[in-house]
């Protein structure tokens, strides 16, 4: 084990946020997300492609032996990070991290390629609400068709392949245009949840469930934190350059100190989701104390990317309310994220546990 976790960028990482950043600069700025939000295709498919094909950015956490990129989830998670700061509508969190580290559990090598090149899109037809480790839905198995319903699955609408739990302990491989999607009410228009029907589908069975689905939910939630992370960063700057501009009584808002109080108390915050988040990553890469990462990181990420958010809501005055700024994506997002892939109450749960910390 290593004697203290890495939570410095590399240089690497640092051109890697260049020109991931430099891409959502010129295809994903605010006002065509909030008009895709508006619409029937809430997916910005066009930049999904440029990401995956383009850039090879869905293959880092698959090996180069089975067609990847062999990087690790630090990349990912500065990755993860500009998507934060983008609000980008693209299926990154769920299919090149989610349904790619489920699959690594498994033996479908062929389904992992076709992630990994970004032909197709997968997504774990589990909730995005449940926790690592946490009970979840199943559906039922017969004759090798599937059966039952499973609600709050995020982008199954952009799927093309459903890795889903059977009751059996089994995870399949299921077709989407082999079940119904029905969109569900999502708070989160950029991650769009929906009701997924089994009506006799056809499964390839590729694995056992129970490792599969901890392993993936275990990287979604910690790399969640990264996402948190560029969403709490962009709203913070976004925020400060807006009040040295904006003047009232001849002087610029950001000039009053009650103001400069609450953006310094929410600077610290966001410096400690950073070193939070990059020690998450950096475990998931190490495989040291992973699971206390993870549930460190999501204990105290979504109150900063909250708090953020309001804050940016709030200090903006009325043009912050109104639905043409896009305070609005970020606030949604991060109370989305807020109960994505457990709650922080329930990683606190999870923690005390971990580290043997009973409860008074």
């Amino acid at each position: 084990m290593s004697a203290q976790p890495d939570l410095l960028y590399s240089e690497e990482e640092e051109a890697l946020r260049a020109a991931v950043r430099d891409l959502l600069t010129d295809h994903c700025d605010a006002a065509s997300v909030i008009v895709r939000t508006e619409s029937d295709a809430p997916h910005d498919l066009s930049l999904w492609k440029s990401l995956a094909d383009g850039m090879g950015l869905a293959g880092l956490l698959v090996p180069e032996a089975k067609g990847g990129q062999g990087a690790t989830h630090r990349e990912v998670a500065v990755v993860l990070e500009e998507l934060g700061r983008a609000v980008a509508p693209v299926p990154y969190l769920t299919s090149a991290v989610v349904a790619t580290e489920a699959l690594l559990a498994c033996d479908a090598d062929d389904l992992l390629a076709d992630l990994a090149s970004g032909r197709k899109i997968g997504v774990l037809a589990v909730s995005l609400s449940v926790a690592p480790g946490d009970a979840h839905k199943a559906v039922r198995q017969e004759n090798g068709s599937l059966y039952g319903e499973l609600t709050g699955i995020a982008d199954a609408s952009a799927a093309d392949v459903l890795l889903v739990p059977g009751e059996d302990g089994g995870l399949y491989a299921v077709d989407a245009g082999a079940v119904t999607v029905v969109p569900q009410v999502s708070l989160d228009l950029t991650r769009p949840l929906a009701r997924v029907v089994f009506d006799g589908a056809a499964g390839r069975r590729i694995g056992d469930v129970g490792p599969a689905v901890r392993r993936a939910l275990r990287a979604g939630a910690g790399l969640l934190a990264s996402e948190q992370l560029g969403l709490a960063e962009w709203t913070l700057t976004e925020t400060v350059r807006y009040l040295k501009e904006r003047k009232q009584f001849n002087r610029p808002v950001g000039g009053f100190q009650a103001l400069k109080h609450r953006l310094a108390q929410l600077w610290l915050e966001v410096v400690s989701l950073r070193a939070a988040a990059r020690n998450a990553a950096d475990a998931l890469t190490t495989g040291d104390d992973t699971d206390v990462a993870v549930a460190v990181a999501q204990a105290y990420a979504a109150s900063v990317a909250v708090h953020a958010a309001e804050e940016t809501v709030q200090l903006h005055g009325g043009i912050g309310m109104t639905w043409e700024h896009p305070a609005h994506l970020y606030l949604k997002r991060a109370k989305a994220d807020s109960i994505a892939y457990g709650t922080a109450g329930a990683h606190r749960e999870a923690l005390a546990e971990l580290v043997d910390l009973s409860a008074p």
